[in-house]
């Protein structure tokens, strides 16, 4: 009887390559959440490889640019920050309801650099984080009228005078992250009672328009791209 030479499909799967590109995504995500959660997003990628044990090509045959490995180790924190503007907006207390969306958001940018950039920033509406990002402001801007509605949040507040939240924030985190940590929590309680109704006084300068807002991210996009 003749030996049959078995085919390339009879042949055992190569196991032990397809467990090595496991082990070297893994690597990747594992260095690539230190590295931006310290550096911010220009992290630098041949950093991350190095720190993985990889190759930069063997960083880029998983994760093509940059966006894709942001994409990667972002989502779980987006979901999370989804699932809590959710629930802070299903709050029968709207005070309750905004203070928790807004100390939620707070603890995300103050534990991590890349995600505190992220969260400000204009995000590709085709990628998932950018239709995430779109409903979390969404579900933010609902947050703040139904506090309005119910008299809890001085009225002339608009959604761009939120962005002030996160952007007084990013200093504070940064100077005081290895000194007291959790100084933050502190100014953003100052603050909320700026937002309470009962603290209203007449402002002295109008809102941001939403183009002034974009102006003012594109401007400090510009800036860490120089640092």
């Amino acid at each position: 009887m003749t030996e049959r030479t078995p085919s390339r499909a009879q042949e055992a799967p190569a196991r032990p390559r397809r467990r090595d590109a496991l082990r070297n995504r893994e690597a990747i995500l594992a260095a690539g959440r230190v590295a931006f959660a310290e550096q911010g997003l220009e992290a630098s990628l041949e950093g991350i490889a190095r720190q993985a044990g990889v190759a930069i090509g063997t960083l880029y045959r998983h994760f093509p640019n940059r966006l894709a490995l942001v994409e990667e180790l972002f989502a779980e924190k987006f979901t999370y920050l989804l699932d809590a503007a959710e629930e802070s907006a299903a709050m029968d207390d709207a005070w309750q309801g905004f203070c928790t969306f807004l100390e939620r958001f707070c603890e995300l940018q103050a534990c991590d650099r890349a995600f505190n950039a992220l969260a400000a920033a204009r995000l590709p509406v085709h990628t998932v984080s950018g239709q995430m990002s779109e409903r979390v402001k969404d579900l933010g801007t609902s947050i703040l009228h139904k506090a309005q509605q119910q008299g809890v949040v001085r009225a002339d507040i608009t959604r761009e005078d939120i962005a002030f939240v996160a952007w007084s924030l990013e200093g504070i985190i940064q100077a005081t992250r290895t000194v007291a940590p959790s100084a933050w929590r502190r100014h953003l309680y100052l603050m909320l009672d700026a937002f309470r109704a009962e603290c209203a006084h007449e402002l002295p300068e109008p809102p941001l328009s939403p183009e002034q807002v974009d102006q003012t991210i594109a401007a400090l996009e510009c800036g860490e791209n120089d640092t």
